[in-house]
C-alpha cells in the first residue's frame, strides 16, 4: 500500500503510543520505561521501515513482536 510520509507517520505514532500503554499496563513499567523500551528495542527499527507494513497492521499483533522480542 502506498501512503504519504505523514501518513505513515501518523501510522506509527498511534502505534507506538498504543504499544507503550499496554507495556505499561502489562509489564508494570513507568512511562519513561516504556518510552526507552519501545524507542531502544530493534523492534521499533522494523516499525521505522515502511517496507515491512508494520505501521499498517493492528497495534495487538505489532505488539506480539515487540513482546516476543523482550521475553528473548
Amino acid at each position: 500500500m502506498n501512503v504519504s510520509q505523514a501518513e505513515f507517520q501518523n501510522m506509527k505514532e498511534e502505534i507506538v503510543k498504543d504499544l507503550i500503554s499496554r507495556l505499561m499496563e502489562e509489564r508494570g513499567l513507568t512511562m519513561q520505561e516504556a518510552f526507552d523500551t519501545m524507542y531502544n528495542s530493534r523492534f521499533f527499527e522494523k516499525l521505522n521501515n515502511p517496507k515491512t507494513g508494520l505501521y499498517f497492521q493492528s497495534s495487538g499483533y505489532v505488539y506480539s513482536y515487540l513482546q516476543e522480542e523482550l521475553d528473548q
